[in-house]
């Protein structure tokens, strides 16, 4: 028990942060602790968690990935077309991951292939992505989703929880396997710590960072897939913005902006505490473009945050040396 608090003292400071924070807005407004408001929090978290795990093993890399909004709307977009259009939903959500897992996979391409920095090459493929979404509707959204697709992710489980949250920890169990159990997490790692170590040691350090913009791209799929069981239609528009949140949430739970470092478990953690946030800024009454000034000064906070860690840990360790 001693080592798991150790080995995670980040991510319990975060936790401990995020209690504080829902005692303070119960204390506003005590209906914060209402079980629909509870729901509510659930809600908010699962698309911005199931992106958040995807771009977090993009920056691990010491990569990025502004195109998972753009990936996201695409997905619904052409999943809510085959499911209106009769494909069995199953099939349709198949047809969702390969989607998202392509258009991730180019941006691997672009960052290994022709080796672009990963901000511009998923900057140019977020107005790309969000061009080809205007194109294929026309601005006009996709509606009238059949039931029989909602129900895969938006149906009830028990006391109102709904698949989607099912869905959720399962992808943050398999993000957490893949990152502390496997030979492609510990390779991950050594990518983003440093990438010309990793190569002199035998990673395939290509093949790596494909895995990290696949995964990137299918997680932001599932996420758009979900979003679409939730409204039962899909836009163009739909996910803009998205990956500011994303970003906020692995960086909280100390996801080294400069790659090298993240966990699963923190990266839940700081979504957890975004929708906590998010949801008690409105349940206390406060306008709700406060929001976007909060989510920009966590995001600084949480990334100065790892070079006051580093700064400690190089204090500490001249002082032990004296």
């Amino acid at each position: 028990m001693g080592r798991f608090f150790s080995k995670n003292k980040r991510e319990l400071v975060v936790f401990l942060a995020t209690l504080g924070m829902a005692a303070v807005f119960t204390i506003m407004n005590p209906a914060f602790v209402k079980w629909n408001n509870i729901l509510t929090v659930f809600q908010q978290m699962v698309l911005n968690g199931v992106l958040a795990v995807g771009i977090m093993f993009a920056i691990i890399t010491g990569g990025i990935d502004l195109s998972i909004g753009c990936t996201y709307a695409i997905t619904g977009i052409c999943v809510a077309w085959c499911t209106v259009h009769g494909v069995n939903p199953l099939i349709a959500i198949l047809i969702g991951l390969v989607i998202g897992a392509v258009l991730g996979a180019f941006n691997g391409f672009l960052v290994t292939g022709l080796k672009l920095q990963p901000f511009i090459a998923t900057l140019g493929t977020m107005s790309l992505y969000r061009g080809i979404a205007y194109v294929v509707t026309g601005g006009i959204p996709v509606t009238s989703v059949p039931d029989s697709y909602r129900n895969i992710f938006n149906g009830k489980m028990f006391a109102g929880i709904r698949f989607y949250v099912l869905v959720m920890i399962i992808i943050f169990i398999i993000a957490y396997i893949i990152l502390s159990k496997t030979r492609t997490g510990a390779y991950l790692y050594a990518v983003g710590g440093n990438e010309e170590a990793a190569k002199l040691s035998g990673v395939n350090v290509v093949k790596t960072k494909y895995i990290a913009y696949i995964v990137c791209g299918a997680c932001a799929a599932i996420a758009g897939m979900i979003m679409l069981a939730s409204l039962g239609s899909a836009e163009a528009t739909a996910g803009t913005g998205y990956e500011t949140n994303a970003i906020a949430a692995a960086a909280i739970g100390g996801t080294r902006m400069a790659g090298g470092r993240g966990s699963a478990l923190g990266t839940f953690i700081g979504a957890l505490m975004l929708a906590v946030l998010k949801v008690g800024m409105v349940v206390i009454n406060v306008d709700s473009f406060w929001q976007y000034i909060v989510t920009g000064l966590i995001i600084i906070i949480a990334s100065y945050f790892e070079f006051m860690q580093e700064d400690f840990k190089a204090f500490m360790a001249r002082r032990k040396n004296k």
